[in-house]
């Protein structure tokens, strides 16, 4: 099922057991723009998330992270979450939703050899992959994908076979960032596999709130105790994953998001050291120039 536009849960009449059910039944893409949207409660099937302009909120076992340009998050199976978007000129949001039995055939046949799939060729798929709830940096590679299915169910509608093709080679490809994930999650210092499994995901919660609120000034504090880690804890194990400190990744989350606004919007220098969170011109200046070998207004002219 393919749809433009996102349901009004507030609308009078608005039949959510239904709304939802079809979610059980089908795949399902949304492909939207939205100036105000609002999800208090879903528990919903495995599904991608991506933003293609503004910001979508997401709240997650009581963190809130931001889904923005270039960034995509996976929802697992029966995830309770809470969705929305409400800041000016909105959001344009592309959503995947995978039907159980559809995604559990799929991860089935990436994940055994091809002997037990000749001996079982029709056994039905098992559970489906457990994904890290986090944010991702979306690559080449996998926006490519996103955006062959788009212009197929642009150009042919919603064919059933050609989208489920499509939506096979996207599910490869989430088990391709799965693997990666999974690597990262070994680079923690821990003897125990549960053990480096479950600091991995308490930095993952402190990395998206970095992403998350990056303009604002993010309290290392704070960011320990929503991770649950203590802060000398987090720094450890923060640097021994990305090899860098909590606070040169928020400085490089900021410098990204400052060269993206060069690159795309007339803001002033000014305006761009306050929305990507620096304490003044001058210091936004000198990191820049650290980190892209030259200063804002030039970075601006050479792109």
């Amino acid at each position: 099922m393919y749809f433009t536009s996102l349901p009004d849960h507030s609308e009078p009449g608005f039949d959510e057991q239904l709304h939802f059910s079809k979610f059980r039944k089908h795949n399902i893409i949304f492909n939207a723009q939205s100036e105000r949207s609002y999800c208090e409660h879903h528990i919903g099937c495995l599904s991608v998330k991506t933003i293609w302009k503004g910001e979508e909120w997401y709240g997650i076992d009581n963190h809130q992270l931001a889904v923005r340009p270039g960034q995509f998050l996976i929802l697992n199976d029966d995830q309770d979450y809470s969705s929305r978007v409400d800041k000016p000129g909105g959001a344009g949001i592309l959503s995947v939703f995978f039907k159980k039995e559809f995604a559990s055939s799929i991860f089935r046949d990436a994940l055994y050899s091809e002997e037990a799939l000749l001996d079982n060729p029709f056994e039905p798929g098992g559970k489906t992959l457990e994904f890290f709830q986090t944010l991702y940096d979306m690559d080449p590679r996998l926006q490519q994908k996103l955006l062959g299915l788009i212009q197929a169910l642009n150009k042919y509608g919603y064919e059933v076979n050609r989208v489920d093709e499509h939506l096979f080679f996207l599910l490869h490809d989430l088990i391709r960032f799965h693997k990666r994930e999974a690597h990262r999650a070994g680079q923690v210092s821990a003897i125990k596999p549960g053990t480096r499994m479950e600091i991995y995901k308490r930095i993952c919660i402190a990395k998206d709130l970095l992403h998350s609120n990056y303009m604002n000034k993010p309290d290392l504090s704070g960011i320990s105790m929503a991770a649950c880690l203590s802060v000398p804890q987090l720094i450890r194990q923060f640097k021994a994953v990305f090899q860098i400190t909590p606070h040169q990744y928020l400085t490089r989350i900021r410098l990204a998001n400052a060269a993206r606004l060069l690159k795309e919007t007339s803001a002033s220098v000014h305006e761009i050291t306050w929305m990507c969170g620096f304490e003044n011109a001058s210091a936004f200046s000198r990191a820049f120039k650290s980190e892209h070998g030259v200063q804002p207004v030039h970075f601006r002219k050479m792109s």
